[in-house]
């Protein structure tokens, strides 16, 4: 039976620009007064900045206030930013700590209910409803989406099986044992899963109820969409948030699959230069900055996601919804390689490698210093055994077309299937940087 996505809440989902605009300014501005009044971050910076809660009487007025940075959570670790007593807090996560302090997130009632309701919104427009059975191989400690997409589920009255990472064989059957009809996990375990089911003798398209998925929390590109799309028959959705914004449930596409609307009654969302902080106009690509409209326990003012993306310039989409819609990130500006003073994006690379039939998806893209300079190496698993002379008219095509779109000339390395390692449900290791 094809799914139907739907709008859980279209009053709001599909409300005229002047409604949404005029909650999110209400909201803008309790936001400003909450952070001004607990958060004595907040209310030291706006001060030096010569700004005061009052003084935000438009939305174009958000420009005025400071960004907050992924470093000033850090500083303030751990309950440094929280602007309601510790007694009201109810949930904390924590991303991962690379610099050995990871940053703490806070949930207080209200924030645990409107992360719900963002999230039962975003599984609604994919199709989910009650009566399906969404399999969950995403994390549930520390990391957000494990129970982000938990909370959704329940909101919307579908069952759930919180089923965690690793242990594919059984994955593959519990998902038919108990009849799963929708999927959420990192993109690439997606793919895992199901090279795994065949292995087993379980075709997951015809083999398996699952008919849609909900993916996110790492890169992935179309190319991606498309197989992952092919090996389940599902149609699947692209789901963006991050632990500063709840998690995920900021922003997902729709069944148009033509950008990813934002849910504007809870975020103000901007696209700033890079490098001078400064708004960019729709369709201009530069940094996500987001203004959580609705935090409770953690307010934020002007977060830098770091996330590359552009708003699309359209007031409204074929599918109803009349919120704003920013385009697929295209990576994290820190994810970006220099190579000899190129920029390169490993998306970029992604898609050309998965547009070619005889790649599995299955890459690496390593890069070294010889000799003063940068070389870049993509090795590519292939999808079936392949002579070598195979294997070197593959690399010379993907060559080709890597230098022409990347502007820099990498040496391709075709390696028979089974050769790259395979995640067990965390984030892909696609890129290894060697130059220290």
């Amino acid at each position: 039976m094809p799914v139907k996505p739907y709008m859980l809440q279209p009053s709001i989902e599909s409300a005229p620009r002047e409604e949404i605009e005029k909650i999110q300014l209400e909201r803008l501005r309790l936001t400003v007064k909450h952070a001004y009044e607990n958060v004595p971050l907040y209310r030291k910076r706006m001060k030096e900045a010569g700004i005061s809660p009052e003084d935000i009487k438009s939305l174009e007025d958000v420009r005025r206030l400071p960004f907050t940075f992924k470093d000033d959570l850090r500083r303030e670790y751990p309950f440094g930013l929280l602007a309601v007593p510790l007694s009201e807090v109810l949930e904390v996560h924590a991303s991962s700590g690379t610099t050995g302090r990871p940053t703490v997130v806070a949930y207080t009632r209200r924030d645990l209910e409107n992360w719900a309701e963002l999230m039962a919104r975003t599984l609604a427009a994919g199709g989910l409803a009650r009566g399906d059975v969404l399999y969950s191989t995403l994390n549930y400690h520390w990391f957000t989406g494990g129970l982000g997409f938990h909370y959704g589920a329940m909101r919307l009255g579908a069952t759930i099986v919180p089923a965690g990472p690793g242990y594919t064989r059984r994955h593959v059957q519990m998902i038919r044992d108990l009849g799963a009809t929708a999927l959420t996990s990192v993109p690439n375990y997606a793919i895992r899963l199901a090279e795994t089911a065949l292995e087993m003798g379980v075709d997951p398209a015809r083999d398996t109820g699952v008919r849609l998925g909900f993916f996110g929390a790492e890169m992935w590109s179309e190319e991606m969409r498309r197989r992952i799309n092919k090996l389940w028959d599902m149609d699947s959705y692209d789901v963006y948030g991050m632990s500063e914004l709840y998690g995920p449930g900021t922003a997902v596409d729709c069944h148009i699959h033509d950008g990813l609307h934002v849910w504007e009654d809870h975020y103000l969302v901007e696209v700033v230069d890079p490098k001078t902080g400064e708004p960019l106009e729709p369709e201009e690509e530069g940094v996500l900055v987001v203004t959580p409209l609705t935090h409770d326990a953690m307010p934020l003012i002007r977060y830098w996601t770091n996330d590359l993306t552009f708003i699309l310039d359209a007031r409204s989409c074929d599918c109803g919804r009349t919120m704003k819609r920013i385009a697929r990130i295209k990576g994290r500006a820190d994810d970006m390689l220099i190579i000899n003073g190129v920029n390169v994006f490993p998306q970029t690379i992604e898609m050309i490698v998965l547009s070619e039939p005889l790649t599995a998806p299955y890459y690496q893209i390593i890069v070294e210093r010889e000799d003063s300079m940068d070389k870049l190496t993509v090795v590519v698993e292939a999808s079936k055994r392949l002579s070598d002379e195979e294997k070197r008219e593959l690399a010379r095509r993907l060559q080709e077309r890597l230098r022409e779109a990347i502007i820099v000339n990498p040496r391709v390395v075709i390696v028979d299937p089974g050769e790259l390692p395979r995640g067990e449900g965390g984030k892909a290791k696609r890129v290894i940087d060697k130059r220290g």
